[in-house]
Order: structure tokens, then C-alpha cells, then sequence
């Protein structure tokens, strides 16, 4: 019987062992996971979580007598540091080597600390990164009533911990790159809405590139081209890499991820890979894509499990996200350009609002804040021609678009 090896403990490796069972697969099936914990997904570490709601239990896939009553192999808190392809194994830290018949990567990311050059004092006490569950428990207890938080980079994790830490009554500085947080993927339009959000509730957004952390009599100390300011804690929130050290050694091939086809596999047939890592052709947009959120995680975990049971399936849905921060709720579907021009239909001010981004008439992206049920409506408009006045004229039912 074949035998098939996940390595990974986040969402899109549970997702793949659930599926593959339900698929009726009933072979070996192992999963492999650096982490400790039992697969968990992430989203809540930036959100309920550090707010001190959501328990670890209610953002863990399946639960350890899951694994046990569908013979899912459970290899915990040891890292696979290599594959070797000749002998079909994954060879793990702790020694012992896993055979395997077909291989799923499922590795997922690592916060960033600046790369080849990390940023100094990235390592002293008192500065965080947020990956991991781990991570955001050691972040957590730092959040207290009045302590000074430095976040340092304005993409979605720096704003979305930059929100919950306000909220529970820290004071907040972000360190942002840029003018306005996000304007290069967005566009200003939505970037200074957000900037906007966070000011109203207090978080000073200052535009500054950080330059790195000292410890001066006791406490921290931010150095940024805009000068240097005290604090207590540091979340050092300047992206993720892909984790693709294991795919390296196998000699599979690597662009921004793990290069895979619309079924998701890659230059080595006994191997796929799927979620944060995967660089996947995505037959709808046609084009290689990588995508770090939750519902990519799941559908792309799916796709897997249909293609190792041979069924004929590509990966072909507009990518999905969803942010929460302070009273801002937000999906997103599809695949924006930052030069494509954003239509708003309602009132910005308001506070609910769709926005749409369009290349010429065609719409590439489009986004619902605080406007709720509608999200495959938008999906559905996602790559159609529409005139800009069309969009804004609501008048007009959305669904008659």
C-alpha cells in the first residue's frame, strides 16, 4: 500500500491528511511537524488570540484523538532537515528517516528578521516576531495596560497586532516604510483610509524606515531615520520568507516558492507542495502565483489530496484574505495590480463600503468593508468588463451588475 508523507504543521497539512481520508484514501499517511503543537492555524495569532479570546483549542485543526481514529502518523517537535529523492526519504533532526511514496510540502513561512543582513538587535529581549503559536504567547504577555509597543513595518501583521495591542490599552508606534501602510498593493485610496483608522484610535503611524534595536538602561531603543524613540516592546513585522530549505535539498525547482503546475506538483512527480510555499500556475489568471492566506491553505491542501488519488483538478480560484482591525472588517477577492485604478462604491466615510480595482474597465480585485454576504457576488465580478460609473451607481443592484 502507498505511502504518503506531509511535511508541515499549519492549516494546509492537516487539510491535506482530513481530505486524503475523506477521499477514502487508506494507505500509510504520516505528517511532520518542526512545531510541538498539533497543526493550528495562524490567522488567530495577530487577532483573537493576543486579544486573550480564542483559546489554542478552538484554532487547532483536529484534535490529537482525530489523528489517532483516522491512523494519521503524528511526528511532533522534530524537524525534516532533508529529502533524499534517490531513496524516497525524508530524513528528520532527530535522526530516524521517513519513506514515503508521495511527498506533500507543506511548510509554510518564517517571519522575517531582514535576511542575509538581519537588523540589529533583532535578537535581544524584549523584541518579537509572530509566527508561530509560541510566538504569539511570548507577545502576548508583553501587551499590557500602558506598556510602550514599537511595530516596526505596516503590512497586514504590523496593523493588524498594531490594532489589537491598542486595544488592550498599550500605547503604539508603528514604523512604516512607506507614507501611507499598504498604498503599494492597494493603492493610496484604501492605504490612507487605513492609515486614517489607525490614527482615530490613537496609533502614532510615523513614515520611517527602522534602522535597528539597541537596549540603553533597561529598555529599548528604536533608531529609525526619523531619529530614535523609547519602548518596551518591539514586533519586528517586515514580512515572511517561504520556508524552502527542504525543497533545496531535494533539488526541486524554486523561484519565489516551490515551482509546481495547476495540480500542484513540482519538477520531482513524487512531490508536491501547497500553501505559503507553493508557486503555483493558476489556470484562471495564468500565471505562476503564491499566495500566504488561510483559504489558499485550505483550497490548495484539497487540490493535493484530489491529485495523489488521481483525480483531474487545477488550481483555478481568485485568492481570497480577510483582515479585522478595530471596527474594520474586510475580505478581499482576487488579484490586483498596484498601478490598477480603485473604484469606491458607497461612502468611504461611512465606514462600509466596496472597493473595486480595475485595469482599464476590467476588474481585477474587489474588496468588502464591513458590507457583509456579499463576497461571491464580488468573486463573480472578478475579470469582467464594467465602466467605473457602473460600479459606483448603486442605484443599481449589485447582483444586476
Amino acid at each position: 500500500m502507498e505511502s504518503i508523507v506531509i511535511a508541515g504543521g499549519g492549516l494546509a497539512a492537516a487539510t491535506v491528511a482530513s481530505e486524503l481520508r475523506e477521499r477514502g484514501y487508506a494507505g500509510a499517511l504520516t505528517l511532520i511537524s518542526e512545531e510541538a503543537e498539533l497543526p493550528y492555524e495562524r490567522p488567530p495569532l495577530s487577532k483573537g488570540f493576543l486579544q486573550g479570546k480564542d483559546d489554542p483549542a478552538s484554532f487547532t485543526v483536529h484534535d490529537g484523538p482525530w489523528y489517532e481514529r483516522h491512523d494519521v502518523a503524528l511526528r511532533l517537535g522534530v524537524a525534516a532537515i532533508s529529502i533524499e529523492t534517490a531513496s524516497q526519504q525524508v530524513l528528520l533532526a532527530d535522526g530516524s528517516a521517513v519513506d514515503y511514496d508521495q511527498l506533500v510540502l507543506a511548510t509554510g513561512s518564517r517571519a522575517s528578521v531582514g535576511g542575509q543582513n538581519p537588523m540589529p538587535g533583532y535578537d535581544l529581549p524584549g523584541v518579537h516576531v509572530l509566527r508561530t503559536v509560541a510566538d504569539a504567547k511570548s507577545l502576548r504577555a508583553e501587551l499590557t495596560e500602558g506598556a510602550q509597543v514599537a511595530v516596526i513595518g505596516s503590512g497586514w501583521i504590523g496593523m493588524e497586532v498594531a490594532a489589537t495591542a491598542r486595544q488592550r490599552g498599550a500605547r503604539i508606534t508603528v514604523y512604516s516604510p512607506s507614507e501611507v501602510p499598504l498604498a503599494k498593493v492597494f493603492g493610496e485610496r484604501f492605504g490612507h483610509y487605513l492609515l486614517e483608522l489607525h490614527q482615530r484610535h490613537g496609533v502614532d503611524v510615523r513614515t520611517a524606515r527602522a534602522q535597528g534595536i539597541e537596549q540603553v538602561d533597561g529598555h529599548l531603543q528604536v533608531l529609525s531615520d526619523a531619529g530614535s524613540s523609547r519602548a518596551d516592546v518591539v514586533l519586528l513585522a517586515i514580512g515572511a520568507r517561504p520556508n524552502l530549505q527542504l525543497a533545496q535539498t531535494a533539488g526541486l525547482e524554486v523561484g519565489s516558492g516551490v515551482v509546481v503546475d495547476a495540480s500542484l506538483r513540482s519538477s520531482n512527480s513524487k512531490i508536491l507542495a501547497v500553501g505559503d510555499i507553493a508557486q503555483a500556475f493558476n489556470t484562471r489568471l495564468q500565471r505562476q502565483l503564491r499566495v500566504e492566506h488561510w483559504d489558499n491553505a485550505i483550497r490548495q491542501a484539497k487540490l493535493a489530496a484530489a491529485t495523489l488519488m488521481g483525480v483531474e483538478e487545477s488550481y483555478d480560484w481568485l485568492p481570497y484574505f480577510f483582515t479585522d482591525q478595530f471596527d474594520l472588517g474586510m475580505e478581499y477577492v482576487g488579484h490586483n495590480s498596484p498601478d490598477d485604478a480603485s473604484v469606491v462604491r458607497g461612502s468611504i466615510e461611512s465606514g462600509e463600503f466596496l472597493l473595486f480595482w480595475q485595469d482599464g474597465q476590467r476588474i481585477t480585485a474587489a474588496a468588502n468593508v464591513n458590507i457583509w454576504d456579499v463576497n461571491d457576488t464580488l468573486r463573480g465580478l472578478v475579470g469582467r468588463e464594467i465602466a467605473a460609473d457602473r460600479l459606483t451607481d448603486q442605484a443599481m443592484e449589485l447582483k444586476d451588475l
